[in-house]
Formats: C-alpha cells, sequence, structure tokens
C-alpha cells in the first residue's frame, strides 16, 4: 500500500491517543471488566490493537515499520523476560531482607491477584485464573507495546528527531496510568490528596518507564525485547506476593521502585555506551569510504 503523507505528526497522534483514552475511561469507569472475574480491563486494550493495525495499515506502514520486525523475535522476547526476571529477583529479595529485619515476614506465596495501584487484591489459585492473567497481560503488551513504542514514534518521526518523540511518547504513557487513581476517588476509595499524590507519582514512574522501553526499543531494532519485559514487569506482580504477618504485598510499591529504578540506570548505561560504539563504527566505516 502507498504510503499517506503524514502532514502533521503531532496533531495525528494526539487524536489517536484520545480515542484510546476515551475507551480507556469507559472501559475501567463503566464496563470495569478489571473487577470481574477477567480481572483486566483488556475491551479497551482489544480494540486499541485493532485500531492500530487499521491505522499502520492506512498509512502504508509495513509491521517491521511499527516495531513487528522479522528475525528473532523469540530470542529478544526471552531476553525482555530475563532481564525483568533479573531485576524482580533483586528487588524481591530486597522487599523479603526488609520484611524479615522487621520480623514481620512469613512466606511467598503464588496465586493470582488484581492489580490496585497500592496494593493487590484476590487471592485465586484455579488454573483458569492463571491463564487469564497470561492472555491478560499479552494483550496489554500488545496494544500498549504496538502503540506507545511502535505506532506513535514511527509517526512522530515524520518530523521529530528519536530524542522528542521519545519524550512526547513517554509523557503520554505517564498520563495514560492516572485514570485507576481517579477511579478510586470516584469510587470513594481515596482521598482527593491521595488521588493527587497517586496520580503525581504514577504519571513520573511510568513515564521512566515508558523511556527504559522506548531506549530498549531503540536498541534491540524492535518492540519484542520491551514486550517481553513489559508482560514479566505486569505479570509477576500479580502471580508472585511477598505474605507478612499483617497482610499481602504491604511493601509492593518499594518492591516495583526498587525494580523499575535498577532496570532503568542499566538500561541508561547500556544504552550510553551502545552509543557510543555506533558512533564509533559510523566514522570507521566513513573514514573507509574515504579512503
Amino acid at each position: 500500500m502507498k504510503k499517506e503523507k503524514i502532514t502533521k505528526p503531532f496533531t495525528l497522534v494526539a487524536a489517536i491517543y484520545t480515542l484510546y483514552f476515551i475507551l480507556r475511561v469507559m472501559d475501567l469507569f463503566i464496563l470495569r471488566t478489571d473487577q470481574t472475574w477477567v480481572g483486566e480491563a483488556i475491551i479497551h486494550k482489544l480494540l486499541g490493537i485493532v485500531i492500530m493495525s487499521i491505522i499502520a495499515c492506512r498509512l502504508g506502514f509495513k509491521p517491521e515499520e511499527i516495531g513487528f520486525s522479522k528475525g528473532k523475535n523469540i530470542l529478544k522476547v526471552f531476553n525482555g523476560l530475563a532481564f525483568g526476571l533479573s531485576v524482580y529477583g533483586i528487588a524481591y529479595a530486597a522487599e523479603i531482607i526488609m520484611a524479615k529485619a522487621a520480623g514481620s515476614f512469613d512466606s511467598l506465596r503464588f496465586y493470582v491477584s488484581a492489580y490496585a495501584i497500592d496494593k493487590n487484591s484476590g487471592n485465586r489459585t484455579g488454573f483458569l485464573f492463571f491463564i487469564l492473567c497470561i492472555i491478560g497481560n499479552v494483550i496489554n503488551v500488545l496494544m500498549e507495546e504496538g502503540n506507545f513504542r511502535g505506532l506513535f514514534p514511527r509517526i512522530l518521526g515524520e518530523k521529530y528527531a528519536f530524542a522528542k518523540a521519545t519524550v512526547i511518547t513517554s509523557a503520554l504513557f505517564g498520563f495514560w496510568h492516572i485514570v485507576l487513581p481517579v477511579r478510586n476517588y470516584v469510587d470513594r476509595e481515596q482521598s482527593f490528596s491521595g488521588m493527587i499524590v497517586q496520580c503525581v507519582l504514577l504519571l513520573v514512574i511510568s513515564a521512566v518507564i515508558g523511556l527504559k522501553f522506548t531506549i530498549l526499543t531503540k536498541m534491540s531494532g524492535s518492540i519484542y525485547m520491551s514486550m517481553g519485559d513489559h508482560f514479566f514487569n505486569n505479570t509477576i506482580v500479580n502471580l508472585l506476593h511477598v505474605v507478612t504477618n499483617t497482610g499481602a504485598d504491604e511493601m509492593m510499591t518499594v518492591r516495583i521502585f526498587i525494580a523499575q529504578s535498577l532496570s532503568f540506570v542499566l538500561v541508561l548505561i547500556y544504552y550510553c555506551k551502545w552509543r557510543k560504539t555506533n558512533a564509533f563504527n559510523t566514522e570507521r566505516e566513513a573514514g573507509f569510504r574515504a579512503s
């Protein structure tokens, strides 16, 4: 298909994002599938995958142009999963050490829960719930990585440099996550001040995580490694729980902060080295051509 000329990439991304955001609000406030046996708000994400595919096709983008490259994709997903496992292994160990120091650690338990911002809720051990958890998180990463690290950067790349496009998509990804604390406030499960604090924290943390995923996509040449890391990040907190004498996952925010801070620093360090190596190789190739 012939590519459509994109004259106003930011306006186009803003329009698509607004549509997604409206669908997200409707899903979380009206349908509330995440509060049912499904345990995940997947309707707007399924629609997001469909809309992303239609828009990419309409603009003439091939799958590899929005991150779905051909090649060793299983290996890239595995690398993302392994990276997530390594940083969360450290984060869980730190949480357990802190709980033992406080004399409150009970055990690690494996069951399905629903994410609830400050702590997980539910305790489901049926096989069906594990399958639903996996499927829900696969749908989630396909929609979010496909759009925020695939389609949006590709559209913005028509006019903006990588750094600027990354800032825009990371900010949008951060804002994407404020809906849940707003719903908690509307449902009177959270105070207004608590909602503001949660919104600010989620916006900043999610934007930083989005930046990390974008850098992973840039270095790996596709969205598959970021998908693997994203999937592990979301799934592990729903399956593996630190139980203390007074409850479960009481320090989940600390655990997530440790894992994400560590992973961001590691990715940033590697990215700086990767850029220097690429710049050196480019200069060397230019020298060879000149000679």
